[in-house]
């Protein structure tokens, strides 16, 4: 049955009826015949609600797809999927971050500064999977070891699509058994790599899932690590270590920069850039520079080079364009852009960011063609990015040769990705809600901005009516940061999903975890669909309505 073909009330009806599960109980699940035959289950057990997972649900572990890899490794698809006492007659596939290679408890994260807030905690069924590798399989490469998959052609083309497409139709069929009933909405949601993921599902699997959740999505994720290279190198122009090159007064300079010059263009001064675009056209960098004489509270004539060169991105010796350009957010003076771009806390990792500790490992592994073996200290992984060449090197993300028969950007990106068009997705009636984080200080928001427009110039000018994105300002990398975090997209993209009704404005405030977006504590906000700007209408107090989208 499909329940997507029924109306809204005769959903329910078949819902609420009686349904009988194949299996009789939760440790049923471990008798092979109670599910699909190309799974393996290998625990299975109900837990009880706690402080961490407020409701009872069945937990099962398992695997697909087992062999041997390159280097004699063990490889196979690992999962956990959540089964809630209290089903809503809904699926979540989590689609999980980084390099992958974990299982993450499958709680099904919304994606909002409040962590508490789950698709399981909501009811839930939810999947999650490590991507078809283990990330310690290789601990004798050190910290390159997360990404030595790179070297098994099979585990490169797991990573980028193939265990989505393996595991979420076992994964349906499991759910469907256990609770002797069709599932009535699918949905996929994930951010950064895990957004990825579900821009790639909407490409390559467009029947899959109703809605898809897409935060800060790294979709050009090849492209954007090159970014990693030019960043390392434009820092080490400045200090040979990167972490000197701009100190935290340095990056909190250009932030209250950035806020001066373009605070009041939404029409109220209240810490929030929230019109970007007219932000790159205020704000001058070379305003911050030294003056003769001046020490301190400026930047050096250096630091301005360095900076600049970050923000237009990576080009080759042509001047050709290798990823994106970036846009100016006081986001940049959080702790989030420089734990990524200059300077992180952990002392394995030589307190070097994570540039240099895990995007070294995997351009030089996974994203370039023939793989690069790398060393895995923190000086090795740096050296790597220091001597990579645009023009020679940028290219091999581009190659395929011998056994690797696919290039990244074919494992990795979504099909048709610089000239979206999603018509099978569109055809099926499914919805996508993409929301990216204005400072984020890994996958430039403006690539994002420039594959929406691309898709809505394809769609003639509709694209809205199946995909919307929301600009957040402040956002670096997730929700925190100087900016509002605690928004809820998923209940907007279930309710475009299930009662037709097309997400707007967003109210947002700020969670209590959130130490950054402290001056913001006690305001509402607005987050609007791009490319409305959320605009001051003059009122009174401190709630969203002070606010229209325009």
């Amino acid at each position: 049955m499909d329940l997507r073909k029924l109306s809204g009330a005769a959903v329910l009806a078949v819902l609420a009826s009686p349904g009988v599960a194949h299996a009789a109980g939760c440790q049923d699940l471990l008798d092979s015949a109670e599910h699909p035959a190309a799974m393996t289950v290998t625990e299975a057990e109900v837990l009880a609600p706690d402080a961490k997972i407020p409701v009872e649900h069945c937990l099962v572990r398992g695997f697909t797809g087992a062999r041997k890899g390159a280097g004699g490794k063990d490889y196979a698809i690992r999962f956990e999927l959540r089964l809630p006492s209290q089903w809503n007659g809904r699926f979540v596939h989590q689609f999980n971050g980084g390099n992958d290679g974990a299982v993450k408890p499958a709680v099904g994260p919304l994606l909002s500064g409040n962590k508490a807030d789950t698709a399981l905690s909501r009811g839930y069924a939810v999947v999650s999977s490590d991507a078809g590798h283990d990330g310690e399989a290789n601990p004798e490469r050190g910290l390159a070891g997360g990404a030595a998959f790179g070297f098994d052609p099979q585990a490169r083309q797991a990573y980028g699509y193939q265990t989505v497409a393996t595991l979420n139709p076992l994964a349906v069929e499991l759910v469907e058994r256990y609770y002797g009933k069709p599932i009535a909405f699918s949905y996929g949601v994930g951010g950064s790599n895990g957004g990825r993921h579900g821009m790639v599902a909407a490409s390559r699997m467009p029947e899959a899932f109703d809605g898809l959740l897409v935060g800060y999505p790294g979709f050009n994720l090849p492209k954007a690590a090159i970014q990693h290279a030019l960043d390392v190198q434009s820092w080490a122009s400045v200090n040979e270590d990167i972490a000197k090159a701009f100190s935290p007064d340095d990056m909190a300079l250009v932030a209250q920069g950035i806020l001066k010059a373009c605070d009041g263009l939404d029409g109220l001064e209240d810490g929030v850039v929230a019109d970007q675009d007219k932000c790159e056209q205020s704000f001058k960098l070379e305003e911050l520079q030294c003056k003769a004489g001046q020490a301190e509270g400026c930047l050096s004539e250096a630091q301005l080079a360095a900076l600049k060169a970050s923000h237009s991105g990576p080009k080759n010796a042509k001047g050709e364009q290798l990823y994106s350009a970036w846009g100016w957010d006081p986001g940049m003076g959080g702790g989030n852009w420089r734990f990524w771009k200059l300077e992180s806390t952990v002392p394995p990792w030589g307190k070097k960011p994570i540039i240099d500790v895990m995007g070294a490992g995997s351009l030089a592994q996974i994203f370039t063609t023939p793989p690069t073996k790398v060393g895995g200290s923190p000086e090795e992984l740096e050296a790597f990015l220091l001597g990579f060449d645009f023009d020679k090197d940028a290219p091999k993300i581009f190659a395929a040769s011998g056994e690797f028969d696919q290039s990244a950007m074919e494992f990795m990106t979504p099909p048709g990705s610089d000239d979206p068009k999603l018509e099978a997705f569109n055809k099926a009636g499914h919805k996508m809600l993409v929301f990216h984080g204005n400072a984020d200080p890994v996958f430039s928001v403006l690539d994002t901005v420039n594959w929406y427009k691309k898709l809505d110039a394809n769609n003639g000018g509709k694209a809205s009516e199946f995909v919307r994105l929301y600009r957040i300002p402040g956002m670096t990398h997730g929700a925190g940061g100087p900016s509002y975090d605690d928004y809820d997209f998923f209940s907007k993209l279930v309710a475009w999903v299930e009662k037709g009704e097309a997400p707007e404005a967003v109210p947002a405030g700020v969670t209590e975890g959130n130490k950054e977006g402290e001056a913001l504590r006690g305001t509402r906000f607005l987050y609007c669909p791009y490319p409305q700007i959320t605009t001051y209408t003059g009122g009174e107090g401190t709630g969203e309505n002070r606010f229209v989208c325009q």
